[in-house]
């Protein structure tokens, strides 16, 4: 299996949020004013290592500030929790305490995660703060529309706020829990995570290593249901080779890729895949005009490089033996040209498979 090293071309550059996208988001209540900016947090005085339960480097650190800018920025961050969660109303404010502002030094959009604690009750929660970038928004917003999945964030200006989506990460639940599940858990798994597969390569979301998702139990009467969702939207339509949206050529989900070729028939394979795409195809039809102001924005976005663009239309066209790939002038006009293919499938119109 191929090195997902390679398959990464290069570091993503951060694209700017465009006067387009940025009037969307406004329109669907997703920009809104916030009292504190991602490089106020970058003031930190100093840092500490965050380890896990075993001793191990998590590859975040514990920040913390003089006196004075930790007070201003506790309360601007206790603020923005009641915008993400709430209303606004800032009565809850005295009860809510900032237990901890962790800042990741490992991957392209370097986060702060916050975790805010209700002092009444000790329950807590956590939310991130991050650079705002147009193709880490265009996911967050296909996730929102196209997945089973509704999804809470907001921007400011250069500032992004993303709500927390609670899981066992892929890595850990595949070295720590997969080998504990019975043979009807790994067939359950094997079954939500060719789902899951398949909706990442049709919205082009790449770069799916097991640790940009999580994997969710959740018990349901004598079994446990697993849900799996992407939790890193930084490679949204960015890449040109093909494969890097593809979960299957990422080496670190090679075991999960073979518990899948073992549990599952390719009769069984393909069923799943075409119930994806009904679902997102019934996703589309539920929210026309959201889906079609989005893909407005991004055919009107720069979101990737030229040389990725042509590379990946070819690929796509070749693969498709469809000459309207070649006629894409960006990545925009690719994924809303491979969403028509699955919306025309859904309703009878095409019967062509895509890939």
């Amino acid at each position: 299996m191929p090195s997902s090293e390679k398959l990464i071309s290069k570091k993503k550059p951060v694209f700017p949020i465009s006067d387009l996208l940025h009037q969307y988001l406004i329109e669907n209540n997703r920009s809104i004013k916030i009292p504190i900016f991602y490089d106020d947090l970058l003031r930190f005085q100093g840092c500490v290592t965050v380890y896990n339960d075993k001793d191990q480097d998590t590859l975040w650190v514990r920040t913390y500030y003089s006196e004075f800018d930790r007070e201003e920025i506790d309360l601007c961050l206790k603020k923005i929790y009641t915008l993400l969660h709430s209303d606004g109303n800032e009565d809850t404010i005295p009860f809510l305490n900032v237990d901890a502002i962790d800042y990741c030094t490992f991957g392209n959009s370097k986060p702060f995660r916050i975790k805010i604690r209700n002092i009444l009750n000790d329950n807590y929660t956590y939310f991130y703060v991050k650079k705002a970038d147009a193709s880490r928004v265009y996911g967050l917003e296909l996730e929102h529309i196209l997945s089973p999945h509704n999804i809470n964030f907001l921007i400011y200006k250069d500032t992004l706020i993303e709500e927390h989506i609670a899981g066992i990460p892929g890595d850990d639940f595949i070295r720590d829990f997969l080998p504990k599940c019975s043979e009807s858990e790994k067939s359950q798994i094997a079954k939500e995570f060719v789902k899951f597969k398949e909706r990442c390569l049709v919205r082009l979301l790449g770069d799916m290593r097991s640790y940009n998702y999580v994997i969710t139990p959740t018990h349901d009467f004598d079994h446990i249901v697993y849900k799996i969702r992407a939790i890193d939207f930084d490679q949204q339509s960015f890449e040109g080779n093909l494969r890097v949206y593809n979960m299957k050529f990422m080496k670190e989900n090679a075991e999960i890729m073979s518990m899948v070729n073992e549990k599952l028939a390719r009769s069984s394979i393909r069923q799943y895949k075409i119930e994806e795409r009904s679902y997102m195809a019934k996703r589309m039809i539920t929210a026309p005009k959201r889906i079609e102001s989005l893909m407005h924005c991004m055919k009107n976005d720069v979101i990737s490089t030229p040389e990725n663009i042509i590379k990946l239309k070819k690929q796509i066209g070749d693969y498709a033996n469809d000459p309207a790939f070649a006629k894409c002038k960006n990545m925009g006009e690719i994924l809303q040209t491979i969403l028509i293919y699955v919306k025309s499938n859904y309703l009878n119109i095409s019967n062509k498979e895509l890939f």
